[in-house]
């Protein structure tokens, strides 16, 4: 791995500004994205469409887009060389991340009940994304990223791991609580309750969403942060639509449910 990475950069310095401009690039994606999704939804699950190719089988299509995101960087940490990886802060770090997706890519998609294909096009999008941002998040953390030696005792990264913890509990509870919505032989959607669904409409979004943030603020880095702001826009948006979605699906849909944000929106 460190012979690839070398014949692709011709130093550190140069691989790093990549890593920035990647970032700054998913900061771009992510305003374009905002606009588009003004306009029409992310076609997966209930508002999956032919138009966007062939269906993919919706376990064999989160299996396989997710894992890239898990083996990638697996293969950065441990094949590549850097002393990074010896660091506290950078450890925590690295943990965070691999902690999510090990969950997203090994557990959560033999765990699906039912649930609609998948069109080819989100299918082969979200593969491009989880090599492009498990690339920029983890080859950043495991040889670049520079924190002082007391970064764990500072106030963004206790406050961004509390956050990170919180939305993930949340996220994997939500999505438990999708899961058995439905006894074995039924088919057909129901109104989800129990956990942060009393309170929004897309408790596991809200959830991920406040783990990204989480994870930003305690890495305090511009890799980070694009990747939470990426996450804020797509998921936000996917909130709304289900909310709306369930507002015009179900006539008994709790009126003082909220979007995403308990309260607010």
């Amino acid at each position: 791995m460190d012979a690839l990475l070398s014949a692709l950069f011709r130093s550190e310095e140069e691989e790093l500004d990549i890593l920035d401009l990647l970032a700054h690039v998913m900061l771009f994606m992510a305003a374009c994205t905002f606009f588009t999704l003004l306009v029409e939804n992310v076609p997966y699950g209930r508002y999956a469409s032919s138009k966007y190719g062939f269906p993919v089988p919706v376990k064999v299509a989160w299996f396989i887009q997710e894992l890239p995101a898990f083996l990638l960087p697996l293969c950065l940490v441990f094949w590549t060389s850097s002393a990074k990886t010896s660091l506290l802060p950078n450890q925590l770090l690295l943990t965070m991340y691999f902690c999510h997706y090990v969950q997203r890519s090994l557990i959560y998609p033999f765990l699906i009940r039912g649930g609609k294909s998948t069109p080819f096009a989100s299918f082969a999008l979200a593969i491009v994304f989880c090599i492009y941002n498990g690339y920029m998040q983890v080859r950043y953390l495991s040889h670049y990223a520079e924190y002082p030696a007391d970064w764990v005792t500072h106030p963004c990264f206790i406050v961004g791991s509390v956050l990170w913890l919180v939305g993930w509990i949340v996220n994997v509870h939500s999505d438990h609580i999708l899961r058995n919505l439905r006894k074995p032989g039924e088919t057909g959607y129901k109104i989800p309750t129990g956990g942060m669904f009393e309170y929004v409409s897309g408790a596991n979004f809200l959830g991920e969403i406040t783990e990204w943030a989480g994870f930003a603020i305690a890495g305090c880095s511009i890799h980070s942060s694009a990747f939470a702001v990426f996450t804020a826009v797509v998921l936000s948006s996917r909130a709304v639509a289900h909310h709306k979605w369930y507002l015009a699906k179900f006539e008994d849909y709790p009126k003082c449910r909220k979007a995403l944000i308990p309260f607010l929106f």
